[in-house]
């Protein structure tokens, strides 16, 4: 209703899409009398005895089949079985009639070709009130009756009385709300609710006599849909003009599948051709094809010839791991027997590296049999490895078929036995509850986490798993008294020296209790670290609109630990650029190539909240302003009379590295807004980069350069002529081209954040093919070589920044 009690709604004629809904999942239907092990289902292993279930639907439109039915894929691994799939048919809502209905009928595919009917259910799509139904509807299934779409039906689909639907039915009515936005989000409340409504789900199962359903969701509109007869529906053709002027015609076939092509290829792709399939050979022109195919990028997609030929030569393409990705890719998973066959290759071809096991948890992979060879791919990486990785994992649960899913349990195992695991995935679940669409899912890996921290009791008897968990709790607590004394201190007026002596006011009465915890706090940067308490009289203010707090705090080993807690900013981008940094200093140093780069850690705990690692180090815009050059600023903590320029070669080599290495990791992830501000150096010459606000090419300042290489960062080199600039740029060609060797793996990480709510990307349709781009992987390394030196020559030469820094520099003096 608007505000004059106007109601507002579309007219069903109006609307053009398509007829499209999802089927999620069918409950309650027996189990199998030899189920598999919980373990097994990880596995791809199939059991002919385990129902391979299919949903078909067919649309009626007043008694009368409309179009061809669509089916899903098999389904085999429940009980509860889940589909998770959206259907689209040919008919569009324009086209509905007011007893429009949807019949449901679910087979059993194991006994044979023809099956048996497990169960039908039929649906009108129109209310008694000629209004469409939207959101989540749940169908009793009539036993062994095929869905039946005359009017009346004899298979409807409600067919229990409302008196007698009981709790369960009321809860997710509720839910079927909230997921559409008309219940307001409380986290605390919807915590609560999500596990009253599992309570009450296991209560219903144990006392009501169910029957199977079948549980589909209709599209939601932005207002209520009501049906309207529509008028003639044709297009009226275009006048023919004795002229030269083009007329445009209409055809109604454009964009749909060729009948004829379709046949040939599914005769192309029969199974009966397996035994002919299996000694073919590629010619020498087919072998060139296929290693051309093999190389493509992950963000490639195979185009139809492309897919043929992958899967004629499937049974000679098994010995090349690399391969597996493109086959699957070349699939047809909605023919069930394709998918059969596909299913029983996957296990024979040979195993592929963990980097290739992330494309499989893409959103272009739905098989729940990929998916599971993806994570038992996945146990094979050591705890160091999976926490590269483990941001990318945690959005990758979006993408799965259930809330519990493989993936999901894996996760859980590995953080049971590794609590700087178990630390991260929590927070990272945290910031993930806000989202609506989301939110449920990530409630339970959360409560799985807990139930599995709980459960976990060390060997060596030091710390249980209440304790455990308890301590990553405290986390929780430590960020909420933080958040309080921001508020407090963003009160305090006067310049940034009263706020700062209010800080450690606060901290030294109000909150004193922080300055010693009663038992150690697991420090949320490092949850290694036992802090324990803080000190007041080390902890400051930064001096900028946000007013982040710089915290020093005591250490159970006598150390210090200091970190910048932000309110009001969104870290979770910055968490992403220095998961990358920290993911391509690896790579490096994998190749034996260390640029002393400074991966500072970085935590995102809401999305308007975080905490940074403090690094001791001063801006080159400060630098320069109080030293004039760099090599100066060197020169007062290394000095050596014999050394270059007066440095130690030590510290000027660590500078010329790390300045290599920015200058190629922003590059390839098109960070913008570079200026002398957010370019810091550490007293033993560590160049390294802060706020990374725009990336992927944005840039709110125009022309950017490729890089930022400053004259002032070649000064301190010798010049464009010294030894050591050349040394720079062979370092930089070096970094590059190892760096181009693992451009998959950095490729499949970004595909994993392609439905965060991180804005560059969310934002960004084209995200992965920008970063492909700045890798020129149509190019020999000898030629990437002279491509990254011509980079180098620009951003050096370019005048543009210069004036922008500048201008930068004089609005900074006058702030």
């Amino acid at each position: 209703m608007a505000n004059g009690g106007e109601f507002r709604f579309f007219l069903s004629c109006d609307i053009s899409l398509p007829l499209a809904f999802r089927v999620d999942r069918l409950l309650h239907y027996p189990t199998p009398t030899q189920p598999s092990p919980p373990q097994d289902r990880t596995t791809l292993a199939t059991n002919k005895k385990v129902p391979e279930l299919v949903v078909e639907c067919k649309l009626y439109i007043d008694g009368i089949q409309f179009g061809l039915p669509v089916s899903t894929r098999l389904e085999s691994s429940g009980p509860p079985y889940f589909w998770n799939e959206v259907m689209t048919l040919t008919a569009k809502y324009r086209d509905l009639t007011s007893l429009s209905q949807l019949a449901f009928t679910v087979w059993d595919m194991s006994s044979g070709e023809d099956g048996n009917i497990v169960g039908g259910a039929t649906i009108f799509l129109f209310n008694n009130k000629k209004q469409l139904k939207t959101g989540r509807q749940k169908l009793r299934l009539w036993p062994q009756k095929e869905a039946d779409g005359r009017v009346p039906t004899t298979t409807p689909g409600k067919v229990v009385p409302k008196n007698e639907r009981g709790e369960i039915e009321r809860l997710e009515r509720l839910v079927n709300k909230h997921e559409r936005g008309q219940i307001q989000h409380v986290e605390w409340l919807d915590r609560l609710f999500f596990r009253a409504m599992d309570k009450a789900k296991e209560k219903c199962e144990r006392t009501e006599n169910l029957y199977p359903s079948l549980v589909v969701e209709f599209c939601s509109f932005e207002h209520r849909v009501v049906f309207q007869e529509s008028g003639a529906n044709f297009y009226a053709p275009a006048p023919v003009l004795l002229s030269n002027q083009l007329v445009t015609v209409w055809d109604p076939e454009l964009g749909r599948t060729n009948p004829s092509e379709h046949k040939q290829l599914k005769l192309a792709r029969s199974l009966t051709r397996g035994i002919i399939d299996k000694d073919l050979k590629p010619s020498s022109n087919e072998r060139k094809c296929l290693q051309r195919i093999i190389k493509f990028p992950p963000t490639r997609s195979l185009q139809v010839d492309e897919k043929q030929l992958v899967w004629k030569f499937r049974f000679s393409l098994m010995s090349e791991k690399k391969a597996l990705t493109k086959f699957v890719r070349a699939v047809d998973w909605s023919d069930i027997q394709e998918a059969k066959q596909a299913v029983e290759l996957i296990r024979k071809w040979e195993t592929i590296d963990v980097a290739d096991a992330l494309e499989l948890l893409s959103p272009d992979f739905e098989s729940e049999e990929v998916r599971a060879y993806a994570v038992n791919i996945l146990e094979r990486a050591d705890d160091e490895e999976l926490q590269c990785y483990l941001l990318q994992l945690v959005q990758a649960l979006r993408f799965e078929r259930s809330d519990e899913s493989c993936l999901a349990h894996f996760l859980v195992k590995r953080a049971v036995s590794n609590i700087e695991i178990a630390s991260f995935l929590r927070w990272y679940v945290v910031v993930e509850l806000r989202d609506t669409a989301y939110a449920r899912r990530y409630y339970s890996t959360y409560d799985l986490l807990e139930n599995g921290m709980m459960k976990f009791a060390r060997d060596d008897g030091d710390e249980d798993g209440f304790r455990l968990w308890q301590s990553l709790t405290r986390q929780t607590e430590l960020m909420a008294q933080l958040g309080s004394i921001m508020k407090d201190v963003k009160q305090v007026r006067g310049s940034a020296q009263k706020k700062i002596d209010g800080l450690r006011q606060l901290l030294s009465g109000v909150f004193s209790e922080l300055t010693n915890f009663d038992e150690p706090i697991r420090s949320p940067l490092a949850p290694t670290v036992l802090l324990t308490g803080v000190i007041p009289q080390e902890s400051s203010i930064f001096k900028s609109a946000l007013h982040p707090l710089r915290l020093a705090f005591k250490t159970a080993n006598g150390g210090i630990s200091k970190i910048i807690y932000k309110k009001g900013d969104d870290l979770r981008q910055d968490q992403l650029v220095i998961q990358m940094v920290s993911l391509m200093d690896r790579l490096l140093k994998l190749e034996n190539m260390d640029l002393h780069l400074t991966p500072y850690r970085v935590l995102a705990t809401q999305p308007d909240e975080g905490m940074l690692e403090f690094i001791p180090s001063s801006s080159l815009a400060q630098i320069l302003s109080e030293h004039r050059t760099i090599t100066s600023y060197l020169q007062k903590f290394h000095p050596d009379e014999d050394g270059p320029f007066g440095i130690t070669a030590q510290c000027l080599e660590t500078f010329i590295k790390s300045c290599a290495g920015y200058s190629v990791i922003t590059y390839i992830m098109g960070v913008g807004d570079r200026h002398l501000d957010n370019l810091l150096l550490t007293d033993d010459g560590r160049l390294f980069h802060v706020d990374f606000a725009f990336i992927l090419g944005k840039d709110p300042k125009p022309f950017p350069p490729p890089m930022k290489l400053c004259k002032e960062m070649v000064e301190a080199m010798g010049g464009a002529e010294s030894q050591y600039y050349t040394r720079f740029k062979s370092y930089c060609c070096e970094a590059y081209n190892i760096l181009r060797k693992s451009s998959s793996l950095i490729l499949n990480l970004f595909n994993l954040m392609r439905r965060s709510n991180i804005p560059d990307i969310t934002n960004e349709e084209n995200a992965g093919l920008k970063l492909q781009e700045k890798f020129r992987l149509d190019l020999e390394d000898e030629e990437a070589i002279h491509f990254f030196q011509d980079l180098i020559n620009e951003s050096v030469s370019a005048l543009f920044p210069q004036m922008v820094e500048t201008i930068h520099r004089w609005a900074q003096y006058w702030r």
